[in-house]
């Protein structure tokens, strides 16, 4: 089971949704980084259940624990161990799941890949899982921002068919944490709210699309061919549950128009290597270009719904399944700092790889 992501700066996810804990090792963080654990929690309380009236009402505090890696508010080099124990779990809930196979859900493809099921609200397929994706983000943000002065900031630009009208490279991160649905246009904020809550008492769910702003990121992070910086993002953000689309800069929008029309021209601004459009979204040849790295991730509707639906038992016997619990109407809202920290570790491994290659002392490179 792969759970471990990233090649100098690694980590390993571990433990299960209702399980005791879940948490994460950090390998290949480099000493002397400050270890700030109320910056990790922020991210984490963005993260965690029950944080608004649109969300899971799931009760976790989500607090993190260091177990290794740390002195004195410092990475010392070695593995960095977080911890984050589970108070609220319920898996009797899950019982009378055990044996059907819940429509859209992993059920069925884990049960086929391992030859057992963890039918306790998931398992490794549940979105709690996490946890230790944000809370190491949290760290590769820090590292990025004071070594690159890279920014990150991601916001629900879409639910369903409410799109939101934001320039990213305006969005500023109070804006985004004003609002319950993360989204910093207040008029489509309202909107969507009312849309998900309409969905909610329907018993239904809904999807849809977070954009994400990476800033200052230096050029030359990336490789030609198979670590293309692009394809590490999509890898990434794909992994994400619930995740069923990835673009970049224009994206699909981009074959719509012709070469002329999307190349982005270049010309020099106080000695460096600008483009006056960003149509590639920050990345060109699968390298990093100095410009604003833009992405945008598909969320697929929840699931979970409180709507009876056909499926089958694991002894291939027809039945209907009316789902019961505590579960997200739309997951958008929460995905905004998984996916911030998707694209901060991605970076922050391609930061160091890349510095590993040109050494510290090649400003422009590393």
């Amino acid at each position: 089971m792969g759970s471990t992501f990233g090649k100098l700066f690694t980590i390993s996810t571990w433990g299960e949704s209702h399980g005791a804990a879940i948490g994460v090792v950090i390998d290949g963080c480099p000493p002397r980084v400050p270890i700030d654990l109320a910056e990790i929690q922020r991210d984490l309380d963005r993260r965690r259940p029950g944080q608004s009236s649109i969300t899971t009402q799931r009760r976790e505090g989500d607090r993190v624990e260091v177990l290794s890696g740390v002195e004195e508010g410092l990475s010392t080099g070695a593995p960095i161990s977080l911890l984050v124990r589970n108070e609220d779990a319920r898996p009797e809930a899950y019982e009378p799941l055990k044996d059907v196979y819940r429509p859209s859900h992993a059920d069925y493809t884990y049960e086929a890949k391992f030859g057992i099921r963890s039918w306790k609200g998931g398992g490794r397929s549940s979105a709690r899982e996490t946890i230790g994706r944000v809370a190491a983000g949290a760290i590769a943000k820090r590292i990025l921002g004071d070594e690159a002065g890279t920014r990150i900031a991601a916001y629900v630009k879409r639910i369903q068919d409410i799109e939101a009208d934001v320039d990213p490279s305006a969005v500023e991160p109070d804006a985004v944490e004003r609002s319950i649905v993360r989204c910093p246009d207040a008029a489509a904020a309202e909107r969507m709210i009312a849309r998900i809550e309409e969905v909610r008492r329907a018993g239904d769910s809904v999807g849809g699309v977070v954009e994400m702003i990476a800033t200052r990121v230096p050029p030359g992070l990336g490789e030609p061919v198979f670590d293309r910086l692009e394809a590490d993002l999509a890898k990434a953000m794909l992994s994400l549950p619930a995740t069923k689309g990835f673009e970049i800069g224009s994206g699909f929008s981009g074959t719509l128009l012709t070469g002329s029309q999307h190349n982005d021209p270049f010309y020099m601004d106080s000695g460096k290597v600008r483009t006056r459009t960003n149509r590639s979204g920050g990345v060109q040849g699968g390298i990093s270009n100095g410009e604003d790295i833009i992405i945008r991730v598909a969320f697929k509707p929840t699931a979970t719904i409180f709507r009876e639906q056909e499926t089958v038992t694991s002894a291939g016997e027809a039945t209907t399944l009316r789902a019961r619990g505590r579960h997200d109407p739309c997951v958008l809202p929460r995905a905004v700092p998984m996916v911030e920290a998707m694209a901060a570790l991605v970076l922050v491994d391609h930061w160091l790889r890349q510095r590993a290659q040109c050494g510290p002392g090649d400003a422009r490179r590393a």
